[in-house]
């Protein structure tokens, strides 16, 4: 057991830590914001007009990422849904507008994909602090499976990490099942393990689930995405070992 201290916030007998990928340890802006401008030119040149307010959907603005927008936070199925349904407003089917959303983001996945995303700069460090001091880590993303698992492995963090958690189909955050789910694979208590991501849906996962507390990550100043945190921290290395049972 471990105490966890954040600033003025103390958690006491934690045994893990779960992180979300995506803003929280991978410094993934570039990436999204790519992502998201490729796979709406790619259906924009199919139906064209619907660009620009699919790109504002997905949480675009110029060249600036909402990181509360739908490919910040959504799951890839979520993501697809959402396109789809703007396309389905120009009075295409459900199924074939499903089906072009898929395809712009599977192409737009290739494109983009060629140069992994970095990690926000001392993140491994913590990573390594964290996991030397006895807890167990995991990573819960909204990310697919895969995506966890290129990071992981893209980063050689494998020593550190002992869960790789995305989603694929079924529920997705804030769903506090795949928080239980997460917890239950490390073999841990969700009242032993801290949430330490940077959207309102980890915070909220985390209280619906039990957790011991949740930390909401910041790295660009705003708290306003992490409300309901419980500390709000604006680098990794604020997470601190008081004391190791």
């Amino acid at each position: 057991m471990v105490t966890i201290k954040c600033k003025n916030t103390t958690f006491p007998d934690i045994q893990a830590i779960l992180f979300d990928k995506n803003g929280t340890l991978e410094d993934s802006e570039v990436y999204l914001r790519s992502l998201a401008q490729k796979a709406t030119r790619l259906i924009d040149a199919q139906i064209p007009g619907i660009g620009e307010p699919l790109l504002m959907a997905f949480g675009i603005n110029g060249n600036t990422l909402d990181p509360a927008g739908i490919v910040s936070v959504a799951s890839r199925r979520e993501t697809e849904v959402a396109a789809a349904a703007y396309i389905a407003e120009t009075g295409r089917g459900w199924f074939e507008s499903l089906k072009i959303a898929r395809q712009a983001l599977d192409e737009a996945e290739t494109y983009v994909n060629q140069t992994p995303s970095p990690m926000f700069v001392g993140s491994l460090e913590v990573l390594k602090y964290l996991r030397e001091g006895g807890l167990k880590l995991g990573i819960l993303s909204a990310a697919t499976s895969q995506e966890v698992s290129d990071f992981v492995n893209n980063h050689q963090l494998s020593n550190y990490i002992q869960l790789q958690m995305g989603v694929d189909e079924g529920p997705s955050k804030p769903d506090p099942i795949l928080f239980l789910q997460a917890c239950q694979a490390l073999g841990v208590e969700p009242s032993a393990t801290l949430m330490v991501g940077d959207s309102v849906g980890d915070m909220q996962m985390a209280r619906d689930a039990k957790a011991a507390g949740s930390i909401g990550i910041t790295w660009i100043g705003k708290s306003d995405h992490v409300r309901g945190a419980d500390v709000v921290i604006n680098r990794l290395d604020e997470i601190q070992i008081v004391e190791n049972k």
